[in-house]
């Protein structure tokens, strides 16, 4: 049976696979020609600079005759696009005592919300102790929203009433947690569009604010992206970047979208590790990132390179 990772990046496998079956076609040589088009492929399965700089790396391979044809090519692009997913992966840091706060920022439409759900849905399965802070104050429904995802998830939520300061909310939820013994406490922000410097600044009061309560907090600064805005993501990423000490990615709606391969321009740009990914939109389908499993899974070689 497919996995669930397999199934969520099947648009941009079947993107790339489209090129490649031609590259790799029976008897297809590995010349200047071949290699300008496995370029255009990968530009288009939107790995953009990552893809020309691989393909720099695969010509001066073969000028230099440690690649010498089509067949070695799907293990040198398998090895390069690890290599810049290197430190990736979903393991959330630790806390040295209780609560670890995890303060979720990102773009409204982004998927913020429901990726929270599902993350939080993931430490309950395994046996931790959540509660949720409901510190997306502007966006109407935001609050009601991830009311209702603690109401079906059974854990608690700390809230107040639309349009009150996030500050605030991060305030009592971080004072809450402590209170009650909570194992991860979970903080929503506002989503406004990240070029609104107002944004930016609540972001940075918010972390102050945490370390009231919580000195060593927050533990995680997650960001959410949408996988379908491609490369236009790592925009998004270096502005939230600035305003807080983001830690980690989380990459929404992957199994919406073939520009999946985003993932290497945002590492290549940013020192940020991809976490999570979203595959899907069921509770459950919140996957740690794990790069080998990835980069093979929107690859798949091993039923194309040179039987087609």
């Amino acid at each position: 049976m497919l996995s669930k990772l397999f199934r969520g990046l099947r648009k941009t496998r079947e993107k790339l696979a489209a090129g490649l079956s031609r590259l790799f076609s029976k008897g297809r040589k590995l010349d200047d020609e071949f290699l300008d088009e496995l370029e255009e492929v990968l530009y288009t399965a939107d790995l953009g600079p990552t893809g020309s700089a691989v393909v720099e790396e695969l010509k001066d391979a073969y000028r230099r005759r440690v690649v010498q044809d089509a067949d070695q090519v799907p293990a040198f692009l398998r090895d390069r696009l690890l290599a810049r997913l290197e430190g990736c992966g979903g393991v959330l840091r630790e806390a040295e005592r209780k609560p670890r706060v995890i303060v979720v920022v990102g773009v409204n439409g982004a998927g913020k919300t429901t990726s929270i759900a599902k993350l939080a849905h993931r430490l309950v399965q395994q046996g931790r102790k959540v509660m949720l802070g409901a510190g997306d104050t502007f966006r109407a429904g935001a609050v009601a929203q991830l009311t209702t995802w603690a109401e079906r998830l059974q854990i608690p939520i700390i809230k107040q009433d639309p349009g009150a300061d996030p500050a605030a909310v991060a305030f009592d939820a971080t004072a809450a947690a402590v209170a009650r013994g909570v194992d991860d406490l979970i903080l929503d922000t506002a989503g406004r569009l990240h070029t609104q410097k107002n944004l930016m600044e609540e972001l940075r009061k918010i972390v102050r604010v945490v370390r009231k309560n919580v000195p060593d907090g927050p533990h995680e600064t997650l960001m959410v992206l949408d996988a379908t805005t491609g490369q236009n993501a790592i925009r998004q990423a270096t502005e939230f970047r600035a305003a807080a000490d983001v830690t980690g990615v989380i990459l929404a709606k992957m199994d919406g979208t073939a520009k999946g391969g985003a993932v290497f321009g945002i590492r290549e740009q940013l020192p940020i590790p991809v976490k999570f990914i979203g595959v899907g939109e069921a509770i459950a389908d919140l996957e740690p990132f794990d790069p080998e499993a990835f980069v093979d899974a929107i690859l798949s070689f091993e039923q194309r390179a040179g039987t087609e």
